[in-house]
């Protein structure tokens, strides 16, 4: 009698939690401006699971440092399951790294909902570079005297990284030219401000398909589906970029079970979608769900990848 009664108060008290679930609008934090391949893809995904759902499901940009703003808002929302945020591996697994205070801790302040895709980072050249491919670049960047500039999404990130051990695997002098995300840097190298640029290639494939760009190397293991022509940085002598970074959406410690079960069977749902998938297939992801655990798993795991990177680098965290 008594467990009956207690089972039955559970339910009558998870009621209201429930109800209110279902009519309350929902976030999704983006920390890149509009524009940009994550700001695309966390559209896509609003409006499919604005009908999963059943309820209003927003974008909301808070763009700046590398995806840094969007996480510390994430830390100080409301935990009751309305509040979600759309990320890749920079601001969960880099930024930590690379700042003495980022003003976040992941495994404390958020908890991982579910990941849906990996991606491949690529070197792209504008259209005013005559070079057509990493060699090309190379010997070009080497006629004007050996200094070159090339466009990063963000300061201290993968594609930082990237810039630093490319100039010293070549012998050149290449500075790093961090933007505020990667539709601005893309903005520049459209109009021909800059000659080179690493980002992701959900960002930049559009314009290489347009051929207002040119990718001419990508990391992973292997080439991108949407890429085949592009060969790989370890084909092309520059090993270190196999593992690739990550997609996922984490919401604020403390938020209930049962939102982060009704966001995750959703977002499950909306991926599995074959519509849905070929969409981001095109953008350049390779899709492909994660649990929660699964996701905490990959976080941990390139982030422990990156530190001995970046330690060797001899980075300090500024």
């Amino acid at each position: 009698m008594h467990i009956t009664r207690r089972a039955t108060l559970a339910t009558l008290a998870a009621l209201p939690f429930a109800a209110q679930a279902q009519d309350r609008p929902i976030k999704l934090l983006v920390g890149f401006p509009p524009g940009g391949g994550t700001d695309a893809i966390a559209r896509l995904l609003a409006e499919a699971l604005q009908a999963s759902l059943g309820t209003t499901v927003i974008v909301e940009n808070k763009p700046g440092a590398g995806g840094q703003i969007a996480a510390q808002a994430l830390k100080t929302a409301a935990p009751d399951g309305t509040t979600f945020f759309v990320s890749h591996d920079h601001t969960i697994s880099i930024l930590p790294l690379v700042l003495k205070n980022p003003g976040f801790e992941p495994a404390r302040d958020f908890v991982p909902v579910a990941g849906f895709a990996t991606f491949a980072n690529a070197l792209a050249l504008s259209g005013g570079t005559p070079a057509t491919s990493l060699a090309d670049y190379v010997a070009w960047v080497k006629k004007q005297g050996g200094q070159g500039s090339v466009g990063v999404p963000a300061p201290a990130s993968v594609p930082e990284f990237l810039v630093k051990l490319l100039g010293e695997k070549n012998g050149l002098n290449l500075l790093s030219v961090p933007y505020r995300g990667s539709a601005p840097m893309i903005a520049d190298m459209l109009g021909n401000q800059i000659a080179a640029g690493i980002g992701s290639v959900p960002d930049l494939i559009v314009n290489h398909q347009q051929k207002k760009l040119r990718i001419v190397a990508v990391m992973g293991q292997q080439r991108q589906g949407v890429l085949p022509e592009v060969p790989t940085f370890a084909e092309l002598g520059l090993a270190g970029f196999e593992d690739l970074p990550y997609y996922g959406v984490f919401a604020p410690a403390g938020t209930p079970r049962a939102a982060l079960e009704r966001f995750s069977n959703a977002l499950t749902g909306v991926i599995a979608q074959p519509g849905m998938k070929a969409r981001l297939t095109e953008l350049g992801l390779s899709v492909g769900m994660m649990n929660s655990a699964q996701l905490a798993a990959r976080e941990h795991a390139y982030s422990a990848a990156w530190a001995r990177i970046i330690k060797a680098g001899g980075f300090q965290p500024q």
